[in-house]
């Protein structure tokens, strides 16, 4: 697991050169810090621990994510949906696809039945892509991002009116 202190003087580094992105894995931890639009993003996985950490400096802002993190809380979905509707959230950090190939028919849309085990759009993370399931029986009410976006882990991406 990476330190407090190593996260804040990769940032520093990664702020003072031109670098866009770097990427470290380190004993089962992972640390990506990307400089999207002069803000750095960090995001940190590790199997074994399951406690998130949010650090913020004046310039750069680090988020400190891992994989087995239950306690933090997702995004919440529109205040409308929020009744009895099931909400499918991306299980990952990385970029969101509705189809399986590019020009591609999308795996669902708006109105789209499906079965628990109905792939409703790949998430790609370190170049592995990802397929996720629906996890519940209904009907597609919501699609909430867009094909390319880049997720969090937790984010909400469908909205689900079960069966």
């Amino acid at each position: 697991m990476f330190k407090l202190s190593e996260i804040k003087e990769l940032i520093k580094l990664v702020d003072q050169t031109s670098l866009q992105e770097l990427e470290i894995e380190n004993e089962g931890s992972r640390l990506l810090i990307r400089k999207p639009n002069k803000t750095e993003q960090v995001v940190v996985t590790s199997v074994q621990s399951a406690a998130g950490v949010v650090a913020q400096q004046p310039a750069p802002q680090a988020v400190v994510q891992t994989s087995a993190a239950a306690n933090i809380p997702a995004a919440e979905p529109p205040a409308a949906a929020q009744s009895n509707l099931h909400t499918i959230v991306s299980p990952m950090v990385g970029t969101f696809y509705e189809a399986p190939a590019p020009g591609a028919a999308p795996f669902v849309s708006k109105g789209s039945n499906v079965k628990e085990t109905t792939i409703v759009c790949i998430i790609e993370a370190m170049k592995l892509m990802n397929e996720i399931e629906a996890e519940v029986k209904g009907q597609i009410v919501e699609v909430l991002v867009e094909n390319g976006q880049l997720v969090e882990y937790g984010q909400p991406l469908f909205l689900v009116k079960p069966e």
